[in-house]
């Protein structure tokens, strides 16, 4: 079974991503990530690094984000929330569900990431 890093705020991205983002190749990349975590429930490793997803980021330089104050923040409050340690292994099923129950179904997505600029797109869909 394959195995890939996924940072923990990430758990939030994908579950709410329309198709929007840096560029056409972060778009695309985000797109083939998420249909395969959500076809084939990789076990994956929970990471505070860039992960699979930043690699077609424009934001990522010498590996290290230029937003890296802010999405750590992100990554931080959701390992508090989820009870999930850095470098944890799990099934990708059960890190969604862990996000749901402890972030998006209890009113805390705008807690974890109130200064995000995609943020709307989950406001509109009415988790904050």
């Amino acid at each position: 079974m394959s195995e890939y890093k996924i940072r923990f705020h990430h758990g939030l991205c994908i579950g709410f991503f329309e198709g929007k983002g840096y560029s056409r190749e972060f778009t695309e990349n985000m797109t083939a990530v998420r249909e395969m975590l959500d076809l084939e429930n990789p076990e994956i490793e929970i990471t505070l690094n860039s992960d699979i997803i930043c690699q077609k980021c424009s934001n990522l330089k010498d590996g290290i984000c230029r937003s890296n104050g802010k999405v750590s923040r992100y990554d931080r409050k959701v390992m508090e929330l989820c009870g999930i340690s850095d470098g944890e292994r799990i099934k990708w099923n059960d890190f969604q569900k862990k996000v749901r129950e402890r972030i998006i179904s209890v009113g805390k997505l705008c807690e974890v990431c109130s200064d995000c600029q995609w943020l709307y797109i989950c406001e509109k869909k009415g988790t904050c």
